[in-house]
């Protein structure tokens, strides 16, 4: 399968995201601070929660219903600290945004 388009650019501002769908997953793609792009699992991992429904600053991402919060360069966990976020390799193609889904899975934390 590999890298498949997920959006373009324009799509992913800085400090911005959205959710897409890349086959069969939801993916939150984010445009942290400094302009690149990230890849995660697009539901919380305490419940399922959809993360486009939180908040995002361009350095930490926070579920809406718990306030979890998670590093958007590398989606470990802050608040809690034993937690993180399945991350998608991605790859720019001029101005298209390619997310490789292949064999990653969401991960779920503790309740």
């Amino acid at each position: 399968m590999g890298f498949q388009k997920a959006c373009t650019l324009d799509e992913v501002w800085e400090g911005d995201m959205t959710e897409v769908e890349v086959g069969e997953h939801l993916v939150l793609l984010v445009g942290i601070e400094g302009g690149d792009v990230r890849a995660f699992q697009a539901v919380c991992p305490h419940q399922d929660i959809p993360l486009c429904e939180g908040k995002f600053d361009g350095k930490v991402l926070m579920c809406r219903a718990h306030q979890w919060t998670f590093d958007a360069k590398t989606g470990l966990g802050i608040n809690p600290g034993d937690c993180r976020l399945a991350q998608y390799p991605v790859r720019v193609d001029g101005d298209d945004v390619l997310v490789d889904v292949e064999g990653i899975k969401p991960l779920f934390a503790h309740t």
